[in-house]
């Protein structure tokens, strides 16, 4: 059962000092819609196991992988059997500057499967076996390879959806390079500038494309358009700003680039499923519960 739940919305609770959680799930019992800000990784180890990822319904099989994305609302029927359920928190992967196009594989949730890719599932797997060995050592670098598994997973996911974009775009090397190449400055442009009004125009001169061409191709490269990964953006540098309690809800919308207070709340709502305020809230609550208050068991 979650343990700690607020309408829709799951805290995680870490172990002292760590950022990671594992779960060696043998129980027969229901989850409902719920959702948090980590990243959760299931792979049953005996029997399938059914869950719901916002309007997907994924049945996973013996030694396959999904991934969750943060943010995503899923829920989980009673199925009797074992199932292998990883989280992290999400942070410590997505202020890392470097990481950025490796954090782009945690867009839409991915059923790994040999239909899908057999090289892919196979590491995946070595991956989730991994880190559940070195979960329980002791050994003071336990997290950190648990953290480089991860990365090398999210890394070979990110290169099979790159090679998917090649087919999707119907382009050769060279093209997908200079993809590459162009998205890579426009990223990083409208991460040092959601602060501000960010139009068509700019972004499509900063690639050097036309609006349209521009408009079409950020879609298809990055499985969304520009104005949602703008507003992706925005709802990210936000969530940091409402953990400060000095700052007032109305100055956390202006500094992360919102317009408006109602197009904030609106906007955070459909990313986050909660408002900024009952955000702010929950953290001010969580803070005041403590790190190690609640025991959870999956």
């Amino acid at each position: 059962m979650i343990k700690h739940l607020s309408g829709d919305y799951e805290t995680v609770e870490y172990e002292s000092k760590r950022s990671i959680l594992l779960y060696n799930n043998v129980e027969n019992e229901a989850y409902p819609v719920h959702w948090h800000s980590a990243v959760e990784i299931i792979m049953p180890l005996k029997n399938h196991y059914l869950i719901t990822v916002g309007d997907t319904d994924f049945e996973i099989q013996e030694n396959e992988v999904l991934i969750v994305p943060p943010g995503e609302l899923h829920s989980m029927p009673p199925v009797p059997g074992n199932r292998l359920i990883f989280q992290c928190d999400n942070s410590v992967l997505g202020d890392v500057t470097a990481l950025e196009p490796v954090m782009r594989s945690l867009n839409t949730p991915l059923l790994i499967t040999p239909e899908l890719d057999k090289e892919l599932h196979v590491l995946a797997k070595k991956v989730m076996l991994d880190i559940h060995a070195m979960y329980g050592t002791k050994s003071e670098l336990a997290d950190v390879k648990i953290y480089a598994a991860l990365i090398e997973l999210l890394i070979a996911v990110r290169e099979f959806h790159l090679e998917k974009n090649k087919s999707f775009l119907d382009c050769d090397d060279g093209k997908l390079d200079e993809y590459n190449e162009k998205f890579s400055v426009v990223l990083k442009y409208i991460d040092a500038n959601y602060m501000y009004d960010i139009t068509l125009d700019q972004l499509a001169d900063v690639a050097g494309y036309s609006k349209y061409h521009f408009s079409r191709i950020f879609k298809q490269y990055n499985s969304m358009s520009y104005l949602q990964y703008i507003n992706a953006r925005r709802t990210r540098a936000a969530e940091s700003l409402l953990l400060d309690p000095d700052i007032p809800i109305t100055e956390v919308a202006m500094r992360s680039g919102f317009k408006s207070l109602t197009t904030f709340n609106r906007i955070f709502k459909e990313i986050k499923h909660c408002t900024p305020t009952d955000f702010k809230k929950l953290y001010s609550t969580n803070e005041a519960v403590g790190p190690d208050h609640i025991a959870r068991k999956r």
